[in-house]
């Protein structure tokens, strides 16, 4: 657990790193105004989801097959690769190559959670979930803070750094990542469950997971605002550099760990998973309202600890749906939960940028930099009333 929490670390370092630096790497290798960087970096977003969404039940279901191991260590070093490849890229093009080899490789997430609920008792897989999302925040606290100050030597310093710590990651993985796939819950690949759609159905005949996918996909596409449009909106509304940016995201960062690696658990305790994950989406309403409007960068600091308690809903939900599935289908359940967040993150990004570029565009009718919060608090109330018509079910199912 602990080798698998510090992979989840360095991998969103490497992320966090790159984010403050994007909209202004975009304009150095395309020109155009902010607005355009914003279109192009949905266009990126989306690229890279699209490759996940194809390839993620792949990964998802070889890793049912032939191991952990194998899939996590060819997903690092890929990595590694990719962020170089993008820091030496010349063209947009190059960035969006960039982005088709990283979107097939990313594969950490779905199989570290498979890796940790093979590890997990049954009880305690919600808790757990809460530890992967608690390390992805860490290394989100440390990723954009870094990253903030290495853009002050240039928009492509960040993606050096991104690369060296994927190849560390790499080489620390080839020495200690054990294998957690036993001849007890090896099963054969299957072509049929390795694509996005036989995934879908597979999950889908398992009774009361249907719903569940629904508010999966509707609560990732609405916090996608967050990484497709937050340097932007920022540097937009609040006239922020990168390493202002930077340092907002590691706050962010530090406070989704603390909710999720450390409130979760008595969140649990006394709420259950349910209430858990309405609560959530009711602090993640009132911080998208709330960031939407606002025009004061401090004022949107101060509201970073309740934009992060919306987190306490993924691994709730996660928890919920892992407890419905048997030992040998979790990898097989990870890849689908990992389609159905990329397809989110396909369809978002270009929706919540070209809303940010609508309303911020030179010629906008309207100059509304906060306008895709809008559109992301709307989708937290259509999310509580889908949860909220999910039926109860009793401990022992």
């Amino acid at each position: 657990m602990g080798f698998i929490l510090l992979t989840l670390v360095i991998d969103a370092m490497g992320i966090g790193l790159i984010v403050p630096v994007l909209p202004d790497l975009i304009r150095d290798v395309s020109g155009g105004t902010l607005a355009d960087a914003a279109l192009w970096g949905g266009v990126l977003s989306t690229t890279f989801a699209v490759m996940q969404f194809l390839f993620g039940p792949l990964t998802g279901n070889l890793s049912d097959r032939i191991g952990r191991r194998p899939v996590l260590l060819v997903s690092m070093g890929a990595m590694a690769v990719d962020y170089l490849v993008m820091a030496l890229a010349g063209s947009i093009w190059w960035l969006l190559a960039g982005r088709v080899v990283g979107g097939i490789t990313a594969a950490t997430q779905s199989t570290a959670a498979a890796f940790v609920a093979d590890i997990s008792a049954p009880e305690d897989k919600a808790a757990r979930f809460g530890l992967v999302g608690a390390a992805f925040g860490v290394g989100f606290v440390l990723g954009p803070a870094l990253g903030g100050l290495l853009g002050q030597l240039g928009p492509r310093a960040p993606f050096y750094a991104a690369a060296m710590l994927a190849g560390l990651n790499f080489a620390l993985g080839l020495v200690v990542l054990p294998e957690t796939v036993t001849d007890r819950t090896r099963r054969p690949f299957s072509l049929s469950r390795a694509n996005p759609l036989g995934a879908f159905r597979q999950m889908r005949a398992l009774p009361g997971l249907g719903r569940l996918f629904v508010l999966v996909f509707l609560y990732d596409f609405a916090f996608i605002v967050y990484p497709a449009t937050w340097a932007f909106f920022s540097q937009a509304r609040f006239g922020w550099a990168p390493a202002m940016v930077g340092l907002s995201l590691a706050g962010f960062g530090l406070s989704s760990a603390a909710v999720q690696g450390w409130l979760i658990r008595p969140a649990l305790r006394a709420l259950g998973e349910r209430h858990t994950v309405l609560t959530g989406l009711g602090f993640s309403l009132l911080a998208f309202a709330l960031l939407s409007g606002i025009g004061n960068g401090t004022l949107a600091l101060v509201l970073i600890p309740l934009a992060a308690l919306g987190f306490m809903t993924s691994p709730a939900l996660q928890g919920m749906m892992s407890q419905r599935v048997g030992d040998d289908l979790q990898g097989a359940l990870q890849g689908a939960l990992t389609s159905t967040k990329a397809l989110a993150a396909i369809l978002s990004p270009m929706v919540m940028t070209a809303t940010f570029s609508a309303f911020t565009a030179p010629d906008a009718a309207l100059y509304v930099p906060g306008a895709a919060f809008v559109l992301a608090a709307l989708l937290m109330v259509v999310c509580a009333l889908v949860f909220a018509a999910e039926p109860r079910r009793r401990p022992e199912a």
